[in-house]
């Protein structure tokens, strides 16, 4: 499924098949979730990618050839972060997650919406048998930005996430399972949503635009809404932590400087390191992780960017070859 310019539905097309060059492996596609990000960039919001594009970053594959490090056959995913320099000041220092050069999958690099795919082997990941491929798919982005995201708020115990959608309903549950208390904040009246975060473990959710039933000492905000950062703020307990997780925001409103004060801290974060998949992918299976996902055929990629778009997913959409 191509990409030909913003703003045009997703076509089916050919391509030839790509070839794997020294130090890629090529890959067979099993099946591939769809972020927010895959829309950021459709709409146009992400402006620089490359055209004709294959999108998606979110890869389960099987090892066709190519190589040193997986045997053929093998069961590996793939990520966003799709290649870095390696000698930069920011690969050199444990911070290739900003390097100036990395090139993202689906983005950059062709991605895995479709039956075929070449990657950097140095950014593929074997995967747990715990999970099967629609399973696996969220974990490699949803699970990853949304872990980084987690980690970045440090100890904190009373835990805000804002828009419970992909990487929220993965990350409820690694919190839970640290023993954080999470308050999870949606569009006001949106029960359904309400009631899947209390089924993963929140103690309380409601309107992401109101008060908490007490203070926060950490926020996570994933739903792409800038004015969700001052409400988060507001929320906060002073010393606390808002950490923004998409790479795309709508502008955050003008705020009084009392909303920050008090040491909060206000960051975002930037793509995920492979120091983050190798610790994540570990403890999914411990926790254990339960990714709920509604599976589309290839062909239907445009209907699961319609469905993220509307908001009408509960966990996250995966295609499926």
């Amino acid at each position: 499924m191509v990409l030909d310019a913003p703003g045009q539905p997703l076509r089916a097309g050919e391509l030839p098949q790509p070839e794997a060059a020294p130090g890629q492996v090529a890959l067979e596609v099993m099946a591939c979730g769809v972020c927010r990000t895959d829309l950021h960039i459709v709409d146009g919001e992400l402006n620089e990618p490359k055209l004709p594009l294959v999108l998606g970053h979110q890869i389960v594959a099987r090892v066709a050839g190519g190589g040193e490090r997986f045997a053929p056959g093998q069961r590996v995913g793939v990520p966003w972060l799709g290649w870095t320099d390696g000698d930069c000041r920011y690969c050199r220092s444990g911070r290739e997650n900003l390097c100036d050069r990395a090139l993202f999958t689906g983005y950059n690099l062709d991605g895995g919406y479709a039956e075929r795919l070449v990657a950097d082997e140095r950014f593929c990941f074997p995967l747990s048998d715990d999970y099967e491929d629609l399973q696996a798919a969220p974990l490699l982005c949803a699970g990853l930005i949304g872990y980084r995201t987690l980690r970045l708020a440090g100890d904190a115990e009373r835990l805000g996430i804002y828009g419970f959608g992909s990487a929220a309903h993965i990350i409820c549950q690694v919190a839970v399972h640290q023993g954080r208390r999470v308050f999870a904040f949606t569009r006001a009246g949106d029960e359904d949503t309400q009631a899947f975060a209390l089924e993963l473990g929140a103690e309380w959710a409601g309107d992401a635009l109101g008060p908490p039933p007490e203070e926060l000492d950490a926020a996570l905000i994933f739903a792409p809404a800038g004015e969700l950062v001052p409400a988060a703020l507001r929320a906060l307990a002073k010393g606390g932590s808002v950490v923004c997780g998409g790479i795309h925001m709508s502008d955050i409103p003008a705020m009084p400087y009392e909303l920050l004060w008090g040491e909060r801290v206000l960051r975002s974060v930037a793509n995920l390191t492979r120091a983050d998949a190798e610790e994540f992918l570990a403890l999914a299976p411990a926790v254990p992780v339960r990714t709920h996902v509604e599976a589309f055929k290839l062909e239907q990629a445009n209907d699961a960017l319609a469905r993220m778009r509307e908001g009408s997913l509960r966990g996250s959409a995966v295609l499926v070859l």
